[in-house]
């Protein structure tokens, strides 16, 4: 199966937002084993040489000799396989057409995602970190990898974990075919088998909670351990006003409303956060592939899709915030696994009680065996 990878500027050092390239040690046409050096890049501060990280044959160079590009920008395809140059020509325009070249918040968002083409579709992520069984975040409805921003590099200090945008959302690609938890679930497994990962810790926030039960529904030897977050799938009851409003708000003012119902202190929910939101929604293909999954998961106000069975098949951890108004804390009640409800919380309780959280999941990962 063809794999068609991208290659970009990386960002060495928290204060590196752009470089140069310096030269090309490889050509189009050219062989590229993962490890090899690839590119020599300058910054203000170093020169080094940026590897491949993955095989492949350099099919087409993008950025050229001394042009200056931010973190995370577009330098070359690498493909595994066959691809035509059409195909190349598609992930090249969804790249580009999902980069944002602030450098600010280049800055801000630190090591940057990389963009794989698996299974057909476009799919983002961030791997950090190296050590023990991998742990895979998955985020909810609406939202993406940086949901889970003040999580992951904590939780990189103890093992390699990955974070992605499912399909539909964030910069992976929006074409969905049914939306339901299977096709979510099966991108996941797909990028894990792209990378060569055969069991990981899953842990998901929401709606991703339940695409991480549908995964270890599905497959249960390729999960070491799960962590629920306000996780739907446990329960019947969810807020269906909010998931309709949500999906209706095209301005700030029908967005805001809604937004702030995710949170424990309102206040979070500034200009800027609406902003980023608007601009996501407003993405070609995001409003029918939103739409799409809440017809497969959710009816009114009730939940489809019910996987309480799954919880504690392997060792389990569930995460909630006592004031969650999207999906209640009652539905951690009877379940198999060790629950924590955090006092005072909203549903976005990854974020906003991120240090407990984080406590919490490494405690509990780092006694799996």
């Amino acid at each position: 199966m063809s794999q068609i990878h991208t290659l970009t500027m990386p960002k060495w050092g928290l204060s590196m937002t752009e470089g140069r390239v310096d030269v090309w040690l490889k050509q189009e046409g050219d062989r590229v084993e993962k490890g090899e050096e690839v590119l020599d890049v300058e910054t203000d501060k170093i020169s080094s040489s940026v590897e491949a990280p993955f095989s492949g044959v350099l099919r087409r160079v993008l950025a050229r000799t001394d042009e200056t590009l931010p973190v995370g920008a577009l330098l070359a395809v690498v493909v595994e396989g066959e691809a035509s140059e059409a195909q190349i020509d598609a992930v090249i325009e969804g790249f580009q057409a999902g980069f944002v070249s602030n450098a600010a918040e280049a800055e801000a968002s630190g090591p940057s995602a990389q963009k794989v083409e698996v299974g057909g579709r476009l799919l983002r992520y961030l791997d950090l970190g190296a050590a023990n069984t991998p742990l895979v975040l998955v985020h909810g409805f609406g939202g993406d990898l940086n949901n889970w921003l003040f999580n992951h590099p904590a939780l990189a200090a103890d093992r390699r974990v990955i974070a992605l945008d499912l399909p539909g959302h964030g910069e992976s690609g929006k074409h969905l075919q049914t939306g339901d938890a299977e096709e979510l679930s099966q991108a996941v497994l797909s990028l894990l088998d792209h990378l060569d990962i055969a069991r990981v810790h899953l842990a998901g926030h929401s709606m991703g909670g339940l695409v991480c039960l549908d995964i270890a529904r599905q497959f249960p030897e390729r999960v070491a351990s799960l962590t629920l977050i306000a996780s739907a799938g446990l329960g019947s009851e969810i807020n269906g006003d909010y998931l309709q409003g949500f999906t209706e708000a095209n301005n700030r003012n029908a967005l805001k409303p809604q937004l702030v119902q995710l949170f424990s202190d309102p206040a979070l929910v500034n200009r800027q956060m609406l902003e980023d939101m608007l601009k996501f929604k407003r993405l070609e293909g995001v409003d029918q592939a939103l739409r799409q999954i809440i017809g497969q998961l959710f009816s009114g106000s009730q939940q489809l899709t019910e996987l309480r069975d799954v919880v504690g098949q392997q060792p389990s951890l569930v995460i909630w915030g006592s004031d969650d108004a999207i999906i209640p804390a009652s539905h951690a009640r009877g379940l198999q696994a060790l629950v924590e409800i955090l006092p005072g919380q909203g549903h976005m309780v990854q974020l906003e009680a991120a240090e407990r959280v984080n406590q919490l999941m490494a405690t509990f990962l780092n006694s799996q065996p």
